[in-house]
């Protein structure tokens, strides 16, 4: 059976490497950082619909097209595949669900940045509050 362990202490810790010591030969072991949560993905998709409403800067683009101009600007790499019916390259990429907590932060940061830069009205009231 599998077990997951969140590492937030030495308890977490000593109870992993228990289940390491017990494991089975050829047992599968990853660590890694926390993915995004629903909080943070709920968040991030106001503020680019906010963003997408304000129309910064004469842009008339959808949340999608936001969102990947924010993770481009982060550092994210989009990489392209040719289409099946020659209908040339498509995007592939820009997911934010691979993300983890920090990339999160540091991606919902760079959107609120930008927006409180272009007069953005947020409707989350906590954004609000900050641009205050």
């Amino acid at each position: 059976m599998a077990q997951t362990v969140i590492l937030r202490g030495a308890s977490q810790r000593a109870f992993a490497k228990q289940l390491i010591d017990r494991a089975p030969v050829d047992a599968v072991v990853q660590v890694g950082e926390a993915k995004r949560n629903a909080i943070q993905n709920a968040r991030m998709w106001a503020m680019l619909s906010d963003i997408s409403r304000a129309k910064p800067e004469g842009r008339h683009w959808t949340p999608e097209v936001w969102k990947c101009a924010f993770m481009h600007v982060r550092g994210h790499q989009v990489r392209f595949c040719e289409g099946l019916d020659d209908s040339g390259p498509f995007p592939m990429g820009f997911s934010s669900s691979k993300l983890s907590v920090r990339q999160m932060a540091d991606l919902i940061t760079t959107i609120a940045e930008y927006g409180d830069r272009h007069g953005v009205k947020w409707t989350d009231p906590a954004l609000r509050r900050e641009a205050a």
